[in-house]
């Protein structure tokens, strides 16, 4: 499986840091977790929703991720999810979801419906995971939004 992440050149290592040092949707601070999209389009939507339209740094890239094809990677329903999930940021019932999925440990990945377009899928990896040696970064390309976006 291909995903994408965009992140700044000084960020691009796999290992789940900020999101430790943050916490997040799917995961609360001391947790570490990689985030990726399913397609290089939401990770540009996922980083901008992310970040002050001004504050876009200059020194983006675009990473394309492989995953195994038989590493196990679990789901997260749309159906499964309370109606307000996208609405209330951290939302406690993804939190949970996504600690629990990282404590048990099973699974590589976890897909999950993005809250910007939730018909769509992020993949959550899990750094601690023994497949993760596994996971490939295919390219590293210089990113840039197309500054009608940026006004």
């Amino acid at each position: 499986m291909r995903v994408w992440r965009i992140a700044r050149q000084r960020y691009l290592s796999l290992d789940g840091e900020g999101a430790r040092l943050n916490g997040g949707r799917w995961n609360r601070e001391g947790i570490p977790v990689v985030y990726a999209s399913s397609t290089l389009s939401l990770a540009a939507l996922e980083y901008l929703v992310h970040v002050d339209v001004e504050d876009v740094p200059a020194d983006l890239c675009a990473l394309e991720i492989d995953i195994p094809d038989d590493a196990l990677v679990e789901d997260v329903e749309l159906s499964s999810l309370p109606d307000d999930w996208n609405r209330v940021e951290d939302h406690p019932a993804c939190t949970a979801r996504g600690d629990e999925w990282v404590s048990r440990g099973a699974a590589l990945a976890l897909r999950v419906p993005s809250a910007v377009i939730p018909a769509e899928v992020n993949v959550l990896l899990n750094p601690r995971h023994p497949d993760m040696q596994r996971v490939r970064v295919i390219s590293i390309e210089t990113f840039a939004f197309d500054r009608r976006l940026l006004t």
